[in-house]
């Protein structure tokens, strides 16, 4: 087997399947007439009378029979309004394979295998093999069903693809194994290398306030086309439920319903043009029983699809977007019933609930008021200072009633209602502060 450079018959010839891009010039043309004339031309009646005069002229002044202007005396006029935008009507092919394409693309070449030389090559295995830093994905093998044979001048051709998901450098890897005319086995290796670009960086802040969590994702684009973006989703994580928050909202149904089947594309321009959105995140939960993730801050992640000048389609999965830590408390007490008044020396019932919201049995517990002199309190428990409550078993709970009775007058707190494990010796943090109006009568 022979790899020796320059005595192949041989020679892979690849040609990236792109779609073009507009050839733009940079127009230095004028109409004669911005030179002589303003925008406040119509202001002045003498001054605008005197125009159809300077159109007739300027037009007078252009080439009538068509044929080209030899003198280049007009080459600085305009001859069609259009002809300002710089476009001309041309599409331009990429100059290079190197050309940077862009991740979430899809890589598509057309590969020719030539022989060149002056007789047949027989048994053609071709191989194509996309290279990365991590990877080597295969492309296309003929190793079962090899070429017979390509004539001297003739060619065999075919078409790969690839979806672009990660940056950096890439090399097409093509090679042919082969028998040349005296019967010799040569291998052909060839390699094309590539650029894969960031296309766009996706920038999110996450802020919460009580039970809500926003979640806001400034998306930028870093290519050189503007890019026409279809679907920008936010997939939350199993735990979380999502709703985006849009300022377009005062719609009539006719515009809403016709806005959701034919939903536009939202534009971000070429050179880091941005958008914003915002998502309201919330916690689900199923029934009473509560999804628990002890230290799950995962909130999810962005599906993006995109389309470009041409149409050329992208797609981006983002990693995981992280919020703040979520801490689950193992007890958690709950108020299910307090009344809105009591009488001063009459007892009164409030109605609580403890939740175990680990995964084993917990308990038993003891229930008190805490924080400073009884004698000193405005409420306090009636009757025995501990309540004891039984185990709980894993995600379960036990309600019960909590005797108080009141010594003031007016808007009173009821503070310190504190739960302890017995077993684990671990005191739970405080039912927040509740208020109750107590009366005289």
């Amino acid at each position: 087997m022979s790899a020796t450079a320059g005595s192949h018959s041989l020679a892979f010839r690849v040609m990236r399947l792109c779609r073009p891009s507009f050839h733009v010039e940079n127009p230095l043309q004028l109409d004669p007439l911005d030179l002589l004339t303003g925008e406040d031309i119509f202001d002045d009646p003498s001054a605008a009378s005197h125009l159809p005069r300077l159109f007739s002229r300027s037009k007078a002044s252009t080439n009538k029979s068509g044929e080209a202007d030899l003198t280049y005396r007009n080459r600085f006029e305009l001859q069609n309004p259009t002809d300002a935008m710089g476009i001309p009507g041309f599409l331009v092919l990429p100059q290079s394979f190197g050309r940077a394409i862009y991740l979430g693309e899809t890589f598509c070449s057309y590969i020719s295998i030539n022989n060149s030389s002056n007789f047949e090559v027989k048994d053609v295995m071709i191989k194509a093999e996309i290279q990365t830093e991590r990877q080597r994905i295969l492309l296309l093998d003929t190793s079962k069903s090899p070429v017979e044979s390509i004539r001297s001048g003739g060619r065999y051709d075919f078409i790969v693809e690839h979806d672009v998901k990660e940056l950096g450098a890439h090399t097409l890897v093509c090679t042919a194994l082969y028998n040349d005319n005296d019967g010799e086995r040569k291998y052909l290796p060839q390699f094309f290398k590539f650029i894969v670009a960031n296309p766009l960086s996706v920038r999110t802040k996450v802020r919460t306030v009580k039970d809500n969590t926003f979640l806001e994702a400034c998306i930028e684009n870093h290519t050189k086309s503007n890019l026409y973006m279809d679907q920008v989703d936010f997939e939350p994580a199993q735990n979380w439920s999502t709703t985006i928050l849009k300022a377009d909202e005062h719609y009539s149904e006719i515009n809403c319903q016709t806005r959701e089947i034919f939903k536009p594309p939202i534009l971000i321009r070429s050179g880091g043009g941005i958008y914003n959105y915002l998502y309201q995140l919330r916690m689900s939960s199923h029934g009473s029983e509560q999804v628990k993730v002890e230290g799950s801050n995962i909130l999810g992640k962005f599906q993006i699809t995109w389309r470009a000048n041409l149409g050329e389609p992208g797609r981006l999965q983002t990693q995981h977007i992280l919020g703040s830590p979520i801490s689950h408390k193992e007890i958690e007490l709950q108020l299910v019933e307090v009344p809105s008044k009591t009488i001063s020396g009459m007892p009164f019932l409030i109605h609580l609930k403890l939740i175990n919201q680990t995964d084993k049995e917990m308990g038993p517990f003891e229930v008190w008021m805490s924080g400073g002199n009884s004698h000193e309190k405005s409420i306090t428990v009636n009757g025995l200072q501990k309540l004891v409550l039984p185990k709980v078993e894993a995600s379960g709970s036990t309600d019960f009633n909590l005797n108080l009775i009141a010594t003031r007058l007016g808007v009173q707190k009821i503070t310190g209602i504190t739960v302890f494990d017995v077993r684990d010796k671990k005191t739970y943090d405080p039912l927040p502060d509740l208020e109750i109006f107590v009366d005289a009568d």
